[in-house]
């Protein structure tokens, strides 16, 4: 079993590789004791809440799909004097003295992105998920739309535009058309929809999947497409247990004059670990690429656009287009988390990911759950919990309630809403960077099944099942949690750091 590096959890060992973990988390230990008395020397109450964090982390069976844990080195980078600066602009271009240090990071973490995806640009940029996909669409409009109004009007800068000039280039701009997968079928609030900015910027439609196998309907897909004649055709999940091919996606695109972006914030790890390749590697097919990297990624909490070099000089003007001023330190942890995923046994932490996912789906199906799609091809689990008699909510609450974090999420055509669902998410990159494998998966599907079958909706005072409420036996709970801190045991989560 390989370890990350450095070493978030680690197996007892005799091995070189086992006393250099030791070496790392003693150092990692100082290093964070040390942080955490300079935080408490002002405000205690914040030191004891990081300190509860990772002790409430180390103690909980962690199954929430976009969830990881970031080496002590990833999480350290962004704890230092680079948090200071301001660097609005980019590399070698910036609007603010003194940033030299920030060029740095900066290269570095785009230099590595290249590199692990083979991306022709990569922008470190964005601060979150929804950042980069906001400057991924502006960086389409501005390439698509703006750039061919400036040429008609011979103008270099929209500032140059006359009154009548820029009213209609604000009118064209907001009258684009955005296709994406809907909520129900697995895509993302950030894909167009209405309570979110990008429902605001398009007009947006959805393709879904097929009802009798809930998989992508490619056929259905492309004669939407060719209807709707979209501006962006938007790949990409958070809640699709299956695959991609972004092949397919590509020519669709190309058919209908759209550019293909793919947001794999959630699978980059499954792209980046050369899981995904071929077809299913967005990379080579799309005009660009937006993801997180926290999740499968196992970085620290930000964003990123990868693009050709054809939409570079677009993208690269998302900060101030879109973003505020850039964050060095994060951008230092992203460097350090591109440089681990770099490492061979990344690689075969990204498969372990699918092995698990796959053992626990399967673990799931003997005891009798219902599973989107009946399986899963990538890191998640999508369990339709209306089979146990319950609601998304409840199963959520009742597995909270016993040491298993999950969330709960929409099934296609879901009876109960975006709120309260039919389904839960389930999703092993966290897991598995603690060192589990296919056999504990399957115990943890155990304890999950265990749960659902030993909760009930409670009636409310209508006589009809709450939506919210559930009844649990508390003694099933402490045995449930008892059961996960047992198996958790033998995976220590940072090892050598003791912050109590």
């Amino acid at each position: 079993m390989a370890s990350p590096v450095p070493p978030v959890s680690s197996s007892p060992s005799t091995s070189p590789s086992a006393s250099a973990a030791v070496s790392s988390n003693a150092t990692a230990d100082t290093a964070f004791r040390s942080a955490l008395d300079v935080v408490r020397a002002v405000e205690p109450r914040v030191a004891d809440a990081i300190g509860a964090e990772i002790e409430d982390q180390r103690a909980s069976l962690k199954l929430i799909a976009s969830e990881n844990y970031a080496s002590p080195a990833v999480l350290l980078a962004m704890g230092n004097w680079l948090s200071d600066k301001y660097a609005e602009g980019t590399v070698g271009r910036r609007f603010y003295a003194g940033c030299r240090n920030v060029d740095t990071v900066e290269s570095l973490a785009a230099e590595h992105a290249r590199a692990l995806f083979g991306a022709q640009h990569a922008y470190v940029q964005p601060h979150s998920g929804i950042d980069a996909n906001l400057v991924a669409f502006w960086a389409v409009l501005s390439q698509r739309v703006e750039s061919p109004a400036l040429r008609r009007a011979e103008a270099r800068h929209v500032n140059d535009l006359s009154e009548q000039e820029w009213a209609e280039l604000r009118a064209e701009l907001g009258n684009q058309r955005m296709l994406g997968m809907s909520l129900d079928t697995g895509g993302h609030l950030t894909h167009g929809f209405r309570p979110n900015i990008s429902g605001k910027m398009f007009e947006q439609r959805s393709y879904g999947t097929d009802p009798a196998t809930g998989l992508i309907d490619y056929d259905a897909l492309r004669a939407t497409a060719r209807e709707f004649r979209p501006l962006i055709l938007v790949a990409g999940y958070s809640a699709y247990p299956r695959l991609v091919n972004f092949r397919l996606m590509r020519e669709i695109a190309d058919e209908v004059g759209a550019t293909l972006m793919v947001d794999m914030a959630h699978f980059a790890g499954l792209v980046a670990g050369k899981v995904l390749t071929g077809d299913f590697d967005p990379v080579p097919h799309a005009q660009i690429v937006t993801t997180t990297t926290h999740k499968s990624l196992r970085g620290p909490r930000g964003g990123m656009v990868l693009c050709d070099d054809a939409l570079a000089e677009h993208v690269d003007r998302g900060c101030p287009m879109v973003l505020g001023g850039p964050l060095p330190h994060v951008m230092a942890a992203k460097a350090v988390a591109f440089a681990e995923a770099r490492r061979p046994e990344f690689q075969d932490y990204a498969r372990r990911v699918v092995d698990n996912a796959q053992a626990l789906a399967e673990g799931l199906l003997r005891r009798g759950a219902t599973l989107v799609t009946g399986g899963t091809d990538n890191h998640l689990v999508l369990a339709d919990v209306s089979g146990y008699g319950l609601t998304g909510r409840q199963a959520e609450a009742a597995l909270l309630d016993s040491g298993i974090v999950t969330n709960r999420n929409a099934v296609p055509q879901d009876p109960n809403g975006a709120w309260y669902t039919s389904g839960v998410r389930i999703g092993t990159p966290a897991l598995t960077t603690r060192g589990l494998g296919t056999a504990e998966m399957d115990e943890v599907a155990e304890l999950i099944d265990t749960v659902l079958r030993g909760t009930t909706a409670r009636v409310s005072g209508g006589g009809e099942p709450s939506k919210a409420q559930y009844e649990l036996d508390p003694a099933l709970c402490e045995a449930i949690a008892r059961r996960g801190a047992d198996l958790l045991a033998g995976f220590p989560l940072y090892p050598g750091i003791h912050l109590g």
